[in-house]
């Protein structure tokens, strides 16, 4: 496709989408929960179906010769597009927000003040590999009376078409435009420089994906944009705290799966629990093959306490021997994705606090104490999205804070912080309710 073409292409789709946003916000809850059914519906119907244009995706992807961790994440089975489905369903029961009027008060003049709840507008979400993606923003823009604009990974141009075509699908058969759900057709790059760049069309931006896309968009786009860039997330072990749960979170929050977001990357030690903790913990991450970056107290504790592996072995921890290594200046900002953790004693909340907002990436951060003063600090002054007090940072994500799904995760402190639900994909506008009042 031509340049001229492109153009044109993402003006027809901005143009299709602005009308159909008016529709959508003129529409009621009912209609808009009809239309998730029915795209539930349409899912499981359609699972087999679904198969080869995925399979031609796939198919695709290996002989391009894609990492087959890559590969995976382009897969839509069964259980997975049942997941999806079953994402539709649970929004179409959440209540619905659209209209809501906030902190409606009085005022001396006699005028009674709100902020009522409306949608965006019109969203664009640029997204990469996993064609799940489609469904989750599709489902989130009906349910909060919005329309979008997807462009999705070249990667998964197939098995993308072949959903967008079940959410249109589903739209009509609900009396709502199909056009509230587009998806960019063409492969071309170029169409993704014109979507962030279309102010009349487009009113934010949603990058989803790595952090080569995300600053690309970022530095480029004339909209406004939700983003996160990394997730460098802190657990800090403080003193006092209770070290049964110390040990059990620190695990969840780095173990329980090492690519997402919310996996904690950076384990901050009050130095005076250091001695009962870190080997504990070590050798935890020992017997799973985490790689313990530490500072030179930390890992004069745990070269003490485990047996490590020695200059010259291989350089992926064998079980339940300790990958010890020296970290540098570069690790305390690092987001892994990998077994792989920092570690760094410090003097007390002081010092943790003070190390989480100059290292952090200001997505999550948790504190693991018996001390309610120590706790209330922390969650007033790290500067985070979202700040735990004594639970894992693997719960930063909207399904777990309960807003059914999430579209992503932002660290900005505008528009939208933390998971981004259904509200995140909205705006309020003050309202003013009278009888005839007339200012003085």
């Amino acid at each position: 496709m031509n340049a001229h073409n492109v153009v044109e292409t993402m003006q027809v789709l901005g143009l299709q989408a602005r009308e159909a946003s008016r529709a959508m916000a003129r529409s009621g809850a009912a209609v808009r929960n009809q239309a998730l059914r029915e795209l539930a519906r349409l899912l499981r119907e359609q699972t087999d179906a679904l198969q080869a244009p995925n399979q031609r995706d796939l198919a695709r992807a290996r002989e391009a010769g894609l990492a087959e961790p890559m590969v995976d994440r382009l897969k839509l089975t069964p259980a997975i597009l049942e997941t999806c489905a079953e994402g539709c369903e649970q929004l179409a029961a959440m209540p619905d927000v659209i209209g809501d009027v906030v902190s409606l008060r009085q005022q001396p003049s006699g005028i009674r003040v709100g902020q009522m709840r409306v949608p965006i507008g019109v969203f664009g979400m640029i997204y990469e590999s996993r064609p799940n993606v489609t469904i989750e923003a599709a489902s989130l823009s009906i349910k909060s009376g919005n329309a979008c604009i997807l462009r999705g990974g070249s990667e998964a141009i197939e098995s993308n078409t072949a959903l967008a075509a079940l959410v249109q699908q589903a739209l009509q058969s609900a009396g709502l435009p199909p056009e509230a759900v587009q998806l960019v057709s063409t492969t071309d790059r170029a169409a993704v420089g014109q979507l962030i760049a279309m102010p009349e069309f487009v009113d934010v931006i949603i990058p989803r994906g790595g952090k080569g896309l995300i600053e690309r968009i970022s530095a480029e786009a004339k909209v406004p944009v939700i983003k996160h860039l990394d997730g460098n997330c802190h657990t800090y072990v403080d003193d006092p705290c209770d070290l049964d749960l110390a040990v059990k979170v620190t695990d969840n929050a780095k173990t329980q799966k090492y690519s997402p977001c919310n996996a904690t990357e950076s384990l901050l030690v009050a130095r005076s629990v250091a001695p009962a903790f870190l080997p504990r913990i070590g050798a935890i991450f020992a017997a799973k093959g985490v790689e313990m970056r530490c500072d030179p107290e930390a890992l004069a504790i745990l070269k003490e306490k485990l047996p490590s592996a020695q200059a010259g072995q291989a350089q992926v921890a064998t079980q339940n021997v300790a990958k010890l290594v020296l970290a540098t200046e570069q690790d305390w900002s690092e987001e892994y994705l990998a077994p792989i953790i920092s570690i760094k004693l410090v003097a007390g909340v002081d010092e943790a606090i003070a190390h989480i907002n100059h290292y952090s990436s200001h997505h999550t951060e948790a504190i693991l104490t018996t001390s309610h003063v120590h706790a209330q600090r922390f969650l007033r002054e790290v500067d985070s999205a979202s700040v735990m007090v004594n639970a894992s940072t693997r719960f930063a994500d909207g399904f777990e804070f309960g807003l059914g799904a999430e579209i992503g995760i932002s660290t900005d402190k505008f528009h939208a912080r933390g998971p981004v639900g259904i509200e995140g994909l909205t705006s309020l506008k003050w309202v003013v309710l009278g009888d005839g009042e007339v200012r003085g």
